[in-house]
């Protein structure tokens, strides 16, 4: 079974992630292939889709949310599933899930969605970021639940691994 995992990542703290998911599914015995969402140019070939994006103001990123729009009719055929990635602190905040999803959830008929905690590394940010960053007092460091994402995507290849392809993939 082959699976597109891919992301929508600014700095490269969620495409960290989709690596993660990928490397995991491939120690399940799957074929993964983990590409940016810009990338994508068709899913022709591909039997499930995990897809994520980090969150910018409650919402997912624009190359993920085209990634969807354009291939809205194939993800809807297969077995998919998100992820976002943006709450950052101990506990993470916010935990709410970003303002989007629902709709993403609805088009590509997701099997399930789940919130990572993020990573904020200063040193990367542009000035705008920075400034909205200090204005409320986000904390600086690397909060993603690593154990908790190959939980996620073991779960993932268990259920894939206990299905047929996808008919026409």
């Amino acid at each position: 079974m082959k699976v597109l995992v891919s992301a929508a990542s600014r700095h490269g703290a969620t495409a960290e992630i989709a690596r993660a998911i990928g490397e995991t599914l491939t120690e399940a015995g799957l074929e993964v292939v983990v590409l940016p969402p810009d990338a994508v140019t068709a899913l022709d070939g591909y039997d499930a889709a995990v897809l994520g994006s980090g969150i910018y103001i409650g919402h997912w990123m624009d190359t993920a949310k085209h990634l969807v729009e354009r291939h809205a009719a194939a993800l809807a055929s297969r077995p998919v599933w998100l992820f976002s990635s943006g709450p950052i602190g101990e506990p993470p905040k916010p935990d709410e899930d970003p303002v989007d999803i629902a709709e993403i959830i609805e088009t590509t008929h997701a099997r399930g969605h789940r919130l990572f905690a993020g990573k904020v590394d200063k040193a990367m940010l542009g000035l705008g970021e920075k400034v909205i960053l200090a204005a409320v007092r986000a904390p600086e460091g690397d909060y993603r639940p690593w154990d908790d994402v190959r939980e996620w995507a073991r779960g993932i290849a268990a259920a894939l691994n206990a299905e047929p392809p996808a008919a026409g993939a």
